[in-house]
């Protein structure tokens, strides 16, 4: 599911990498039951954030994308919630 900066990804895309990231978490429950090593847990931990972070950023991209073609020009509010949304969500993915 190889995206460039010029391609976002589409919707269902984006619906994959979230049950992807279900998935994953879905596994780290399984691992927790069979007490598995802490550190494998935390690995898998690593990844369910990572893909949900990258979803984030996907959509936050998309609204500003969406705001920009709008009428060829950038949004000046919209950007400016953009940014906010962008600044949120990477204080709370660290």
């Amino acid at each position: 599911m190889a995206t460039t900066a010029s391609t976002p990804p589409t919707r269902e895309q984006i619906m994959v990498r979230l049950r992807r990231a279900e998935g994953q978490l879905r596994g780290v429950q399984r691992m927790l039951d069979e007490d598995a090593a802490c550190e494998d847990v935390l690995v898998q931990l690593a990844a369910v954030t990572a893909a949900l972070d990258q979803v984030g950023l996907h959509l936050i991209g998309e609204r500003l994308r969406q705001c920009q073609q709008a009428d060829g020009t950038m949004c000046s509010q919209e950007l400016e919630q953009g940014l906010a949304t962008l600044l949120r969500h990477t204080r709370l993915s660290r």
